[in-house]
């Protein structure tokens, strides 16, 4: 309540519970020695059913986004830098042009469809723009929640944007209009960026709100039904909440459990690619063989789940209320902090704003004399803004993961084109990627993770993402591989993509183009390792009444890496193509290896950052006391 200080919680060492521990979330646990923290083994907790509510918000709206993204690359030509899976259908719809006597732009079984013609590096410029937009939205939309509205009322505002501007791409390919190139062009473009809004006001907020369901913060131990005690890490239920969610009825016991034990659902990664997989094949067989218009049409009625499920489960949803401009103080805290540490020397200056004890004088309690009024935090509070912007400093290796990982994308829609497809969809293939994430996201959280960790293997958060760097940077190189035996195999060989006979019909490597399914695998674990943890990492490291602004960090990481894909669209036609994977995959690997050098002794720290006590946290907002 307003007013009123909030006990800080004790250590996660705690041997048994006390009354100073009473906070009606982790009352009756048995928390563990130092003893048992390390050499008991660890599970992740069980989930509430509101995480799973949300959960299906995210898949509506990824079964909208990712359906949307295949389809415009056909209107404008072939598309080669798309919006990850969410792009595929946009480059058709942009790259290719409308097919002779079309009012639709099917082009049926034996042709392809299109609508805008506006080549290949039109079609990547506008996707690049796109995802550039779509994250960097999210900072606006986690500031908005974290300050003025709260994750909860920020998402329904974006669901409302969204849903506009599914509406006004629909416009853009309706009969009439589709015909109109350049007409159709501009509202296409009102459309990419009115729903890049509300896609960035959802992005930064709806992943947090998800993982928020679940309340506890502390290990603590249970006894299974085969009698084994296990510790319950918070950590590793976080982790499982980006993943998988499955099932851990056995070990749990009636005291350790404050909400019924849910069956076993797939989770927030999972219900993201289900929507993907399900909503990328839907529409790309509309757009193939009745048109864009009901292309744009079927994802936006599935969408209209969110609004729904937002409504009903409004009063089950454990809501984070906004605490004013914390943003700020965060930012004067870091001043206080680097004060007489600044120096002419740039080495000296690094190394004394690097420093171990950089944050300890910055603490309240080491305050002398008449604290300022921004200083309404405790100890606890300045050693989570450390751990954040720790976060932060893992997060800007990403732009290079997510280079190598949207060339890939984009690129593969266009090179299943210069293959023998068979009569199907040359966008089809793309969804190899989020059923490669369904089938392996389950085998990891539920056989690879749990075996290496009776194994004594500690495959830690950023042990994954390194592994994820390695991951991707194999994808380029199948990719790579295969664009050289494209054009080894194409009758025009290095003009693959443009290679036609004097009857204008498409002459195409004999390749079969499953054989491209090397590279979608890949990538997905390297999603599995990278992406996945990413989320977990902006979640568990951020300040509670920071997460959407940690999350939209990361998130813009993805922008960041779509402006840097401008420096390679001239490497993302013929004869380049080959150029173009292997200079992702170099970049990707090498990354990799400066990013473990970096994070080594990071990683150490893993557990006791994980573990850190309880913060508080008091704002004034309109004369208003808010607390975390």
């Amino acid at each position: 309540m307003a007013g009123q200080p909030i006990t800080t919680k004790s250590s996660v060492t705690d041997e048994k519970p006390s009354t100073d521990n009473l906070d009606g979330i982790h009352d009756a646990l048995e928390f563990p020695t130092e003893e048992e923290r390390e050499t008991l083994r660890r599970v992740p907790d069980s989930l509430p059913w509101s995480a799973y509510l949300i959960a299906l918000i995210e898949l509506a709206e990824r079964f909208s986004v990712c359906s949307l993204s295949s389809l415009s690359v056909i209107l404008a030509s072939h598309v080669t830098v798309l919006l990850s899976q969410s792009l595929t259908s946009k480059t058709n719809f942009i790259q290719q042009k409308l097919p002779p006597g079309s009012h639709t732009g099917a082009g049926f079984t034996h042709g392809q469809s299109g609508a805008l013609g506006k080549g290949q590096r039109a079609s990547t410029g506008l996707t690049t723009f796109y995802q550039f937009w779509c994250y960097v939205t999210p900072l606006l939309g986690a500031y908005i929640a974290d300050t003025y509205l709260g994750r909860f009322n920020t998402i329904c505002i974006a669901v409302a944007i969204a849903l506009l501007g599914h509406i006004i791409l629909i416009v853009s390919a309706v009969p009439g209009v589709i015909e109109n190139s350049n007409g159709a062009l501009v509202v296409f473009i009102i459309a990419l960026i009115v729903m890049g809004l509300g896609t960035g006001f959802f992005k930064s907020n709806i992943s947090p709100l998800i993982a928020e369901q679940y309340k506890r913060t502390r290990l603590f131990v249970i006894t299974t039904k085969k009698g084994e005690r296990v510790i319950v890490d918070p950590a590793m239920t976080i982790s499982r909440v980006y993943m998988v969610s499955s099932f851990i009825p056995s070990h749990r016991n009636a005291s350790a459990s404050s909400h019924p034990t849910p069956p076993p659902p797939k989770y927030f990664y999972f219900f993201i690619n289900i929507g993907a997989l399900v909503g990328q094949i839907g529409m790309t067989f509309a757009e193939k063989y009745v048109g864009f218009w009901l292309a744009y049409t079927l994802p936006t009625i599935i969408f209209l789940l969110c609004p729904i499920a937002l409504f009903f489960g409004r009063n089950r949803y454990v809501r984070t209320p906004p605490t004013g401009s914390i943003l700020l103080t965060a930012f004067r805290l870091w001043r206080h902090a680097a004060t007489s540490r600044w120096n002419l020397n740039p080495v000296k200056m690094y190394r004394q704003l690097t420093a171990p004890d950089f944050w300890e004088n910055a603490k309240p309690s080491k305050f002398t004399g008449e604290k300022p009024k921004w200083m309404t935090f405790d100890d606890q509070w300045v050693d989570e803004v450390n751990r954040g912007l720790k976060a932060c400093a893992v997060f800007c290796w990403y732009p290079i993961y997510w280079l190598a990982y949207n060339q890939l994308h984009n690129n593969l829609t266009s090179q299943a084109a210069t293959m023998s497809t068979h009569g199907v969809p040359n966008d089809v293939l793309s969804n190899l990627d989020p059923l490669a994430l369904i089938i392996f996201i389950p085998i990891c959280d539920l056989i690879i993770y749990p075996a290496l960790r009776r194994g004594g293997l500690n495959f830690s958060a950023l042990r994954k993402i390194t592994a994820g760097f390695v991951a991707g940077s194999a994808a380029m190189i199948w990719a790579a591989v295969v664009q050289h035996y494209i054009y080894k195999t194409n009758p025009c060989h290095y003009s693959a993509a443009t290679c036609k006979d004097t009857d204008q019909n498409a002459l195409v490597s004999p390749l079969n183009v499953w054989i491209q399914t090397g590279s979608y695998v890949l990538i997905a674990f390297s999603e599995i390792f990278a992406s996945i943890t990413g989320l977990e990492y902006a979640f568990t490291k951020a300040p509670g009444n920071m997460r959407s602004l940690v999350m939209a960090v990361y998130l813009f990481t993805s922008a960041i890496a779509a402006a840097l894909s401008e420096a390679f669209v001239s490497l993302s036609s013929d004869p380049l193509l080959v150029w173009n994977y292997g200079v992702m995959a170099v970049l990707a690997s090498v990354t990799g290896v400066i990013f473990w050098l970096h994070v080594r002794k990071l990683d150490a720290q893993e557990d006791r950052l994980n573990n850190l006590a309880v913060n508080c946290v008091e704002l004034t907002r309109g004369g208003v006391d808010a607390e975390l």
